[in-house]
Parts: structure tokens; C-alpha cells; sequence
């Protein structure tokens, strides 16, 4: 096993992760005293989570004097809340935790919020399945912190979720829409951001069910499911996502009930008692030290094999820390004290487990348990969920076929059915399409029989302009086709023929399996009022449809399937030939391209010419890494370095510059308070942007802050956030939060050189980028995101890409040997812009071609874009123009050199106009506009792989000049 074992990918030390299991003097000393005040039927009793709440005979019931009387004998050390009250409840927890001896770690089941158990009074977040149709996944962060918030609120400490199986099986009993879908990168995303938003308000998240459960067609809870994958199998996908989330620092695994032979082979074991599975896979080989459950010891999966107590014993034995739902506790107690006492137990083992917990409960802020008041709970509670799931549905809601174009958006005077399949009465759809479309209403229920689906369709055939289907109510399960009746289905197949239909399914997407040669066809995910109100929000044209498919569903429709540009702009492709260029000429690109990759210049590359607001090329190149299989795509994101300045700052500052918010000839000081009494104070914006103000070109701030071998100085840095250390440098490295005062300190007491000289500085816009922030009071990111990107439907295009797009579709940057020493693949390669937390003026901006080729299209029609004016066109010339006596630069953006005619090296080549605009970056970037030509040059590549900015081939072998040159080349009429 352990040979096998070797094939998996170990992961950094524990300690780089944890804020639950910080060690201090204080938080020992806490444990020791209680640790020390516990017999030892108490200390075992701490590692037991008992049911508090539950459902029988169809409600709810409280298990109060059981675990009342359990407190007492025992001193349990945990709680799980199921159904019941949130007000009864915090009354529930406010008097355990009075009595008990020793606090109680509170848990819940709450993957979707309280609102998945206490669903009298409040209500839930989206299913994981639904946030996996998003394509940003900073907003499931904003999820997973106001879960967090729910917790914090109702005196939760730990949250078993999230979900993160990957749901590989269509036909899957148990997971299903619980997951985030069938993509390891994805799920792996979106699981991390739910367990920081959890994490960061102090409650504690719980990854599941390990080591994954998503390939199964067995109920666990009623039987014990088999997998056969091979380890390798499992490691390359099953595992993925937790492995992700332990080096990212989740506080605590489930432990599944399954049999996986690979793992171990022994009949009826499942995972969460087998030691092969949690000390040798989960401890030793995945070095995952923090607090491992079981799932609930009362399912089948387990109980049928294992009597309530030999459970229990095998679960410790198999390594793991807090049994949850072990029924007979002190039956469970009794037979683990025997374990003990025969040596099946190691007394010292279970007592560090003991320890462990209490640490965990003091980080969780146990050592001080507060009140929880109950005053206006359930306002506190629900405070943000309608709020955020309209922000899903928006998000989520995904269009996969749209034949008939006339169906959207719906037009004023057109006769309009509704189809409402499985419902009786009138929902939030129907009254709008009713009131606001003057629509006729027809409702089939899924216990009417085929009669009345014919009468309906004997109204509507050929009568109405447009039919719009709602299937609803429908199971969440697939068993039974989820309850699809062969009646209802009969009708939509009918009005799907033979109508003017557009079928719009509320629900789990693998429903979809039976709508797949339908020609109108969208997913909305869930079934109640906010969604069928952002359906008929995208129905009336209010919004575009952004969500793409988490799963496939049939040959039709496959993950990631998703229209999102229906009634937007579009760059249109075309052949080089209908816009006057020779593609002979051009294909020198590809010879060039396939050079700078073969001498090393560069491991991949992606390159765009766009002409006339029509793409004429558009190729990828090579592998993201020289080791690596996956190739680089023209969807692959890449670190745009310098060119954020022209991107995100520049493009912020002419906005605030035609907004009349900022005057080019005011200086630092008239904007940013801390630099006066400065020798920066008197700068004046101009020369900033032209870079001609006298800043040094550079401060390398990270070399004060690591040691002679290069190694990070552990004064500064952390490997988990918290209050004082939130600054999110690169993986498992968070900077001092007062560290980024040091770095402006050092940019206000660098050398200033005579004005009116070129040096090309990134401090210039350093600066820029926080007079941006200090006019708007919001961050760089969040205003160019608000700005430009967000409107513009650039969802490639944003800071911090690790919390906004999955790690495979970023190409990896720098190998870093010194300072951060990791592989940099969606954190920023500019050490500078790292330790300002990935946001600044001069670098720490992501996007791919076609995100890039919009937004300079958008400069290049004049500032509009989609029918939306984002810019002056006045401004854009403006700011494009030489402005500069001493070099070749406009405001904020480079510019081909004045004497090209005549240099031995033009640049960037030979053929540029003088009104091209652009700019390169440090990572291997270029992108540049000719408006002469109306002509867009994009070279994305991530040269810095893997050794950094030494390697100088790129530019020494002038692939960039060249393929642009070729470009121009290829005119027929220049």
C-alpha cells in the first residue's frame, strides 16, 4: 500500500495551512487546563458529535434531555444541528453551552446555508450545482462568507461544507446537485471559495466526502456504495479538489462511507473505518493533519457491517478525530475505554486527538463562549440571501439553443402562451408573463393525465407567436426521471414541434437529458420566485445570459456549454482576404511562433490580429510549460504585466479625466494626502503618465524581507490569513498587513531624478493607480471590473484571477526560487504587485485575446462598444497622441518610436503608423492598435516560464516586432 501510496502528489506541511490549530502560550495553556481537568470517559466523550435535532413522523424533533443528559455524564465535546427554529435553537445552544463543562463545538449540515435545515424562517442559498453554472467565482466567495456569517450568528462553529465531489455520475442518488459539477478544476475553485468566505468570519469549513463521492449510484445512507478506479485514477480526479483545499487550508474532511478496492480491499470496510484510507492516504500521503469526521456512523453504509460501539472503535483505529452521529455513546465510550485497555487503542494517540480539538476550539473562540441574542435573528439570518440569489440566478441562468431569434427578446404585441408544467396555480413567471405580456396561462400538474395535455395543446397549436414552457417542480434526484410524467413530457415534445416554443427548465440541469433536440432551450437551475423572476427578467431582454453548464447532460449539451453573447456585439471572423490581408504572409506568424517556442524563447504563445472589428487570426501555440501536455489555447488566460498600466489604470484615469473628477496638470499631492510634505508632493500628473516626473524605475521591495538563501522572513509572512496578515501574496503566503505602509514609505523616500527625463518607471503607476482609488473610494479592481470589464461581458479580464477562473485555464508564469519559491500560476509574476495583494496600477492584471481584442476594439470605435459609449472618442485621441519632447510616449500608452524610418531596430516595427497605441509587458505581452489600419496586434505568451525574467530570447530574437511587421506585410493595399 504504501509503494501504491507514492503515486500521489504530496502537498506542503500541515502547519503552512492553519488558523484553527495556531499554537500561542495562551491557547496551550488552555488546553492543558482543560485537557488535564477530563477524565478519561470525558476526553473520549470529546471526540462525539451528537444528533441535537432531526425529523420524525413528518416533523421536526429536538433530542434536548438526551443531550442534556449526555452533557452531564459525559461531557460530549460537540453538537449537530439539523432541523428546528433558528430562534429555538440559539436558545437550544445558549443553555448546552451554560451547562456544559467543557464548550460545545457546534456543527451543522449546511451546505447551502441555515436554510438547508432550518427551513421554516430561513430561506437558502442556491444548491452547489447552480453556483457551478456561474463563470466568476468571486461570487461564490461572496456565498461562502455570509454562510460564514450564518454560522457566526447562531453560534456555529463548524459547517460541514463544502461539497466538494466531483458528480461524474449523471445517475449519482446522493450527491448530484450537491456538487459543483463534473470538472476537478471548477469544483476544486469553487470549493476553496466557499471554505474562505466560511473561514474568514472564524467558523470553521469541512471538505466532503472524502476521498470523493461523486462517482457512486448508491445511496450511502442506505447501503455501502463501490468504486473500482484505480488509486491513479482517483488521484488524477477524485482527489484533485481535496488536495486543493488542504494546501489552501480548509480546517477539516469528512470521511465517506464507500468501498474503494484500490484503497483498500477488505470486505465491507468502508473508507471512513479504514486506516489505509485515512492514516496512510489522508495523514501520511496527503499530509492533511487537521480534524478528520466521519460522516454519520448511524447511515447503512457503515451500520450494516458495524454495530452501533465497533463503529465507533474502528473509526478511531482507522485515524480519525470526531465521530459523528455514533448513536449509542455510551455504549460507543465503553467499547473504545476497552480498546484501550487491549492495546487496539494507543492511550497517548488519543488524548493528542483530545488535544487537538480543544485547540481547535479555543482558535474557534470557544475559550470565551458569548451569548447568542436572539433579537432579530431571523432578520440577521436572511439578510443577505434574496440579495445573492438574484445575483446567482443572473449569473447562472444559461441559454444552450436558440433557433428561433424572434423568441428573444419577447416584443411588445406578440401573442404569448405560458406552459406551466407541473404546477396547478399561478407562479411568479406566469403573473408576470400575464401581466407584463398579456399572456394566456395554461398549467399541467404532473398527477393530470394525458387528457388534459392534449386540450392544451389543442388551444395553443398554430394560435400564438410565441409559447413559453416553465418545467417545474420536478425532483431533484434522477430516480424515476426525476418524476417526469410521460403525459407532461408528451406535451412539451408536441408544443416543442410544432409551435413557436422556447422551454425554460427550473431545476437540476440533468433534466435537460430529455429536452436535448429541443430548438429553444434554457436552464434556470432553481424553481421560486427570484428565479422565475430573472427568467423573465432575461425573457424581456434585461440581461444576457452568462451561465454555462456545470455537467453534461447528452451528446447535445456538454460541459461549459453556454451561449452568452446573443444581442451583444460581436467580433465577427473572417478570412484575411475579405479585409485586404494575404494569409500566405501571414503564416509567417506561425513559422515565427513555432521558432521562439523550439529556442525557448517562450513555452507557449497566443496571437490575434484583428482588422475592420473582424478577427482574421487567431492562434495558440505550444504548451503552457516545456514539461507540461497541456497546451496553450486561445482561451488561456496569461499575466498581461505592464500592459495592466494602458489596461486597467489608464483606461480608469481618462474616465475620471472626461468626468472632469481629475486634472493632468494637478500633482501627487492635490490627490494623495500622504505624499505631502514630500519631495513627491509637487509631481505633476503629466509627467507621471508620461513617466518623465523623475521616479526611480523600480524598488525591488521583497529583498528586504528575505533572508541571504532568498527564503522569506518569517516575521513578515504567514501561510494562513488573518486579522493582522490578510495581504494574499501567492499560495500559502499572506503578507503583514502594515507591510504595504513600508513599501509607500519606500517609494516616498526613493531618489527623485531631474524632471523632464524619460525613465520608464512602475512607481509612476504605483501612484496612479492609488489617486484612482482615493477619487472613486473604491479598489483599482473593483472600479475598472464596474467600468469597463463587468458591462462589456470581459469575464477573462480581472485581478487576482485565482479567485475568479479555474487554475487550467491560467498559463504559469515563474518557477520562483527566491521570495515566494513556488510555481506562480494565478498569482501575479511582479513581486511588487504581489505584495500589494495582487491589485496595482502597474501590474497584477489577467485576460486572454479575445477579452483583450473587445476592450481595444472598444478604443478603437471611438469608446463604444455593444451600442454603450465608455469613452470619449475625443479622449481616446487624447490620451493616444505623443505628448512628450524627451520620448516616444502618449499619456499612459507607448507608441512606436518618432525616427522608425531611419533605426536600425524599429519600434515596435517597422510598419506602425503614427497613431498606433499599445504597450508590452514584462511577461512576454503585446498589444497594440493602429487606427490608420484599424488594426488590433495581440501577442500573448508567459516567456518568465520557468526561470524568471533571465532569459532574454523573446526580445533578442524580436518575435513580437516580426509577427506585427508581418502583419502589415500582409496588406494588400498599405
Amino acid at each position: 500500500m504504501r509503494f501504491i501510496l507514492c503515486l500521489i502528489i504530496t502537498l506542503p506541511s500541515f502547519l503552512n495551512a492553519q488558523q484553527f490549530y495556531k499554537q500561542t502560550d495562551a491557547s496551550q495553556h488552555w488546553v492543558d487546563s482543560v485537557f488535564n481537568s477530563l477524565t478519561q470517559q470525558q476526553r473520549i466523550a470529546q471526540l462525539m458529535v451528537v444528533r441535537e435535532s432531526g425529523i420524525a413522523s413528518g416533523g421536526t424533533v429536538f433530542y434536548n434531555d438526551k443531550v442534556e443528559g449526555l452533557i452531564h455524564d459525559y461531557n460530549i465535546g460537540s453538537i449537530c444541528l439539523f432541523q428546528g427554529g433558528p430562534v429555538k435553537q440559539a436558545n437550544f445552544i445558549n443553555y448546552f453551552q451554560q451547562m456544559a463543562q467543557t464548550p460545545l463545538m457546534v456543527c451543522i449540515d449546511g451546505e447551502t446555508g441555515l436554510g438547508m435545515r432550518m427551513t421554516d424562517s430561513v430561506y437558502k442559498f442556491p444548491d452547489q450545482l447552480t453556483l457551478g453554472a456561474v463563470q466568476d467565482a468571486a461570487i461564490v466567495y461572496e456565498v461562502g462568507k455570509a454562510i460564514g456569517a450564518q454560522c457566526k450568528r447562531e453560534g456555529i462553529q463548524v459547517n460541514y461544507a463544502p461539497v466538494i465531489d466531483i458528480n461524474n455520475n449523471p445517475n449519482n442518488p446522493i450527491i448530484n446537485f450537491r456538487s459543483f459539477g463534473e470538472d476537478k478544476y471548477r469544483v476544486a475553485l469553487f470549493g476553496t471559495q466557499i471554505m474562505r468566505g466560511i473561514q474568514e468570519t472564524n467558523v470553521m469549513a469541512c471538505a466532503k466526502h472524502f476521498p470523493g463521492h461523486g462517482d457512486v449510484s448508491v445511496d450511502s445512507h442506505l447501503d455501502l456504495p463501490i468504486i473500482t478506479k484505480s488509486l491513479t485514477a482517483l488521484d488524477s480526479l477524485e482527489l484533485y479538489p481535496f488536495k486543493t483545499l488542504f494546501n489552501e487550508g480548509i480546517g477539516s474532511v469528512m470521511i465517506a462511507h464507500l468501498s474503494i478496492p484500490s484503497i483498500d480491499n477488505t470486505p465491507h470496510l468502508p473508507t471512513s473505518l479504514s486506516k489505509k484510507n485515512v492514516t496512510d492516504l489522508l495523514r501520511d500521503s496527503l499530509n492533511f493533519q487537521g480534524i478528520s469526521f466521519t460522516d454519520a456512523l448511524e447511515m447503512q453504509g457503515v451500520a450494516k457491517y458495524f454495530p452501533q460501539g465497533d463503529a465507533a472503535v474502528q473509526s478511531l483505529v482507522a485515524g480519525n478525530d470526531m465521530l459523528c452521529l455514533p448513536g449509542d455513546v455510551p455504549m460507543a465510550i465503553q467499547k473504545i475505554q476497552t480498546a484501550i485497555a487491549n492495546n487496539i487503542l494507543d492511550s497517548n494517540d488519543i488524548n493528542n486527538r483530545v488535544k487537538k480539538v480543544l485547540l481547535a476550539k479555543y482558535n474557534l473562540g470557544l475559550n470565551n463562549i458569548g451569548y447568542i441574542n436572539t433579537n432579530n435573528l431571523y432578520e440577521d439570518l436572511n439578510k443577505d440571501v434574496s440579495t445573492l440569489r438574484r445575483k446567482v440566478a443572473q449569473n447562472a441562468i444559461t441559454l444552450l439553443r436558440l433557433k428561433d431569434t424572434a423568441l428573444f427578446p419577447l416584443k411588445a404585441g406578440k401573442k404569448i402562451a405560458y406552459v406551466g408544467i407541473g404546477i396547478s396555480d399561478t407562479n411568479t413567471l406566469a403573473t408576470f408573463l400575464k401581466i407584463e405580456g398579456n399572456a394566456d396561462v395554461y398549467m399541467m400538474d404532473y398527477s393530470d393525465d394525458a387528457s388534459i395535455g392534449d386540450s392544451i395543446f389543442k388551444h395553443i397549436d398554430s394560435n400564438y407567436d410565441a409559447v413559453i414552457i416553465g418545467v417545474h417542480h420536478f425532483n431533484k434526484y434522477p430516480a424515476k426521471n426525476f418524476g417526469l410524467t410521460l403525459s407532461a413530457l408528451d406535451l412539451i415534445k408536441n408544443l416543442q414541434s410544432s409551435t413557436h416554443a422556447l422551454t425554460m427548465v427550473f431545476g437540476n440541469p440533468y433534466v435537460l437529458k430529455n429536452f436535448c433536440d429541443a430548438d429553444n432551450l434554457i436552464e434556470c437551475y432553481e424553481d421560486d420566485p427570484i428565479f422565475e423572476e430573472a427568467a423573465f427578467n432575461w425573457l424581456n431582454g434585461d440581461f444576457t445570459a452568462a451561465g454555462k453548464l456545470p455537467v453534461t447532460v447528452c451528446d447535445a449539451f456538454h460541459y461549459g456549454d453556454g451561449i452568452t453573447d446573443i444581442g451583444l456585439q460581436k467580433l465577427q471572423e473572417a478570412k484575411p482576404i475579405e479585409v485586404g490581408l494575404d494569409s500566405a504572409k501571414l503564416s509567417i506568424i506561425d513559422s515565427l511562433a513555432d521558432d521562439a517556442i523550439a529556442q525557448h524563447a517562450t513555452p507557449s504563445c497566443v496571437v490575434l490580429v484583428a482588422k475592420d472589428n473582424k478577427i482574421v487570426f487567431n492562434k495558440a501555440y505550444g504548451n503552457i510549460t516545456y514539461n507540461s501536455n497541456e497546451p496553450a489555447t486561445t482561451q488561456t488566460v496569461y499575466d498581461l504585466a505592464s500592459v495592466t498600466k494602458i489596461s486597467a489604470t489608464t483606461l480608469a484615469i481618462m474616465k475620471l479625466y472626461e468626468e472632469g473628477k481629475l486634472d493632468l496638470h494637478k500633482t501627487l499631492g492635490d490627490y494623495l494626502p500622504w505624499v505631502r510634505g514630500t519631495n513627491k508632493s509637487n509631481l505633476i500628473l503629466q509627467d507621471v503618465l508620461l513617466h518623465q516626473a523623475g521616479l526611480v524605475a523600480f524598488i525591488p521591495f521583497y529583498k528586504e524581507i528575505i533572508d541571504a538563501k532568498g527564503d522569506p522572513k518569517p516575521r513578515y509572512f504567514q501561510s494562513y490569513p488573518d486579522s493582522d496578515f490578510s495581504v494574499h501574496v501567492a499560495a500559502n503566503m499572506y503578507i503583514r498587513n502594515d507591510y504595504v505602509d513600508t513599501m509607500f514609505s519606500r517609494i516616498l523616500q526613493s531618489k527623485l531624478e531631474l524632471p523632464k527625463k524619460y525613465i520608464y518607471s512602475d512607481n509612476d503607476y504605483i501612484f496612479l493607480g492609488k489617486i484612482v482609488e482615493q477619487i472613486t473610494g473604491s479598489t483599482l479592481d473593483k472600479f475598472v471590473a464596474d467600468s469597463f470589464y463587468k458591462p462589456m461581458h470581459l469575464y477573462n479580464t480581472t485581478f487576482k484571477p485565482n479567485e475568479h477562473i479555474p487554475i487550467n485555464n491560467i498559463a504559469p508564469t515563474e518557477d520562483e526560487k527566491q521570495f515566494r519559491e513556488q510555481l506562480l500560476r494565478g498569482y501575479v509574476h511582479d513581486p511588487g504587485s504581489a505584495m500589494f495583494g495582487g491589485v496595482a496600477g502597474h501590474a497584477g492584471l489577467f485576460s486572454n485575446v479575445h477579452d483583450l481584442a473587445i476592450l481595444y476594439s472598444m478604443l478603437l470605435n471611438g469608446g463604444v462598444w455593444n451600442g454603450e459609449r465608455y469613452l470619449k472618442k475625443e479622449t481616446i485621441d487624447y490620451f493616444t497622441q505623443y505628448h512628450s519632447n524627451f520620448s516616444r510616449r502618449g499619456f499612459g500608452f507607448d507608441k512606436p518610436e518618432k525616427d522608425n524610418a531611419t533605426r536600425s531596430e524599429p519600434y515596435p516595427c517597422l510598419s506602425a503608423s503614427s497613431q498606433t497605441f499599445g504597450h508590452t509587458g514584462f511577461t512576454g505581452i503585446g498589444v497594440w492598435v493602429d487606427p490608420k489600419y484599424n488594426l488590433i496586434f495581440i501577442f500573448l505568451s508567459n516567456r518568465v516560464n520557468p526561470n524568471g525574467g533571465d532569459d532574454t530570447k523573446l526580445s533578442s530574437l524580436n518575435v513580437r516586432g516580426k509577427m506585427m511587421e508581418a502583419v502589415y506585410q500582409s496588406m494588400y493595399n498599405k
